[in-house]
């Protein structure tokens, strides 16, 4: 809801800036003759730019097939396309234009030693790229990453560190209460679940947050 509001206030914005320039155009240097030619339906031509404005706003303000980055989940780009090293993050996190979703760039090596708890902590305060606001994803955003085409660890080489393990997500199972937490695998590909008290590895991201997903 809140964006198509922001995209209705940007139309309106653009509606407005429009006939302002519409209208200090037919002010300006313009002879009574031409005036009348001109402004006698200055309303069509507005309507036509800011149709011109919506359109690339719908198509994530690029004019292109890129579409908006927030939350999208109808693409199916290759993985050598997919994803998006972020200048504006000190290239230490990445953009998946199948998702929307911005992930770290690189992953911790060494022994998994992050419970559940910490995990989510660890997400909480991290700094990347200069940039706070980072959690522990879903079940589903974590098992997003992982393309059946590729081998081991299923994600292509833009990302680093990733460990042929499990990786906390931050869903619970729904007959494991509190005890257990979805994990994905990096090794096999597949999803299971984790006692909260073990320990696996962590992969933060950064997004909106669905409470429906969790």
């Amino acid at each position: 809801m809140r964006s198509r509001w922001s995209r209705w206030l940007s139309g309106v914005g653009g509606l407005a800036l429009i006939g302002c320039l519409v209208l200090a155009n037919y002010g300006g240097g313009v002879t009574p003759a031409q005036a009348h030619g001109y402004y006698q339906n200055p309303f069509k031509q507005i309507m036509g730019k800011l149709n011109e404005i919506l359109a690339k706003l719908n198509n994530g303000g690029s004019g292109g097939g890129a579409g908006n980055y927030v939350m999208r989940w109808d693409t199916r780009n290759a993985s050598v396309s997919r994803f998006t090293v972020l200048t504006d993050f000190d290239g230490a996190a990445v953009r998946d234009s199948n998702t929307g979703l911005v992930w770290e760039q690189s992953q911790l090596m060494g022994t998994p030693g992050s419970t559940w708890t910490d995990a989510r902590l660890q997400c909480l305060n991290k700094n990347v790229g200069g940039t706070r606001g980072w959690r522990l994803p879903s079940v589903a955003e974590l098992a997003s990453l992982i393309d059946p085409l590729l081998p081991p660890p299923f994600v292509p080489g833009v990302f680093t560190g990733v460990q042929l393990a499990g990786y906390w997500s931050a869903t619970s199972i729904a007959d494991g209460g509190s005890i257990n937490k979805f994990s994905v695998s990096f090794q096999d590909g597949s999803v299971g679940t984790t006692p909260k008290s073990t320990t696996a590895y962590v992969w933060c991201v950064r997004a909106p947050i669905q409470e429906s997903v969790y």
